[in-house]
């Protein structure tokens, strides 16, 4: 499924100051991922009405620094009696050898799950795909997950 990022904010910030370093274009997710890579210090942040669809309240997208892998850092709008289910499907559905650096917790300030989630252990990763195609994979990723969710209510 493709999600169509309309009315989106979208902002270049920088790791440690979290100042946003510029307002960004819906051209600049045609960008390639591996603008990360050139850029540490940055992460991305993107709001849209697109993500409400999956539970999604934001996402940004950087690369981890300790290790290597591309993160995707979401807020997902979901009680927290799915512990369970969230972790078993990471579990499941992240792919490789490595230790997947995932993480999830719930948030009872904010009344949601913040999950870090490597892309490059889903399936369908590519080194050298776009940011766009990223946050496709991971917003669909997120999208199976709330499909399991869904089905235990």
């Amino acid at each position: 499924m493709k999600f169509i990022l309309t009315n989106a904010l979208i902002e270049r910030c920088d790791k440690e100051s979290e100042e946003v370093i510029s307002k960004e274009e819906i051209s600049f997710l045609s960008t390639s991922l591996n603008h990360f890579k050139q850029n540490r210090n940055e992460f991305l942040y993107i709001e849209s009405p697109a993500f409400e669809s999956v539970n999604i309240d934001a996402i940004s997208l950087e690369l981890d620094d300790v290790f290597e892998t591309y993160m995707i850092l979401l807020g997902l709008k979901v009680q927290k009696k799915y512990l369970n289910t969230i972790k078993t499907f990471l579990d499941e559905n992240l792919f490789g050898e490595e230790l997947k650096n995932y993480s999830a917790a719930f948030s009872n300030e904010d009344g949601l799950w913040e999950l870090n989630i490597p892309i490059n252990y889903m399936d369908g990763f590519k080194e050298e795909m776009s940011i766009e195609e990223a946050l496709d994979l991971s917003v669909n990723f997120i999208h199976s997950l709330m499909q399991i969710i869904k089905q235990q209510q």
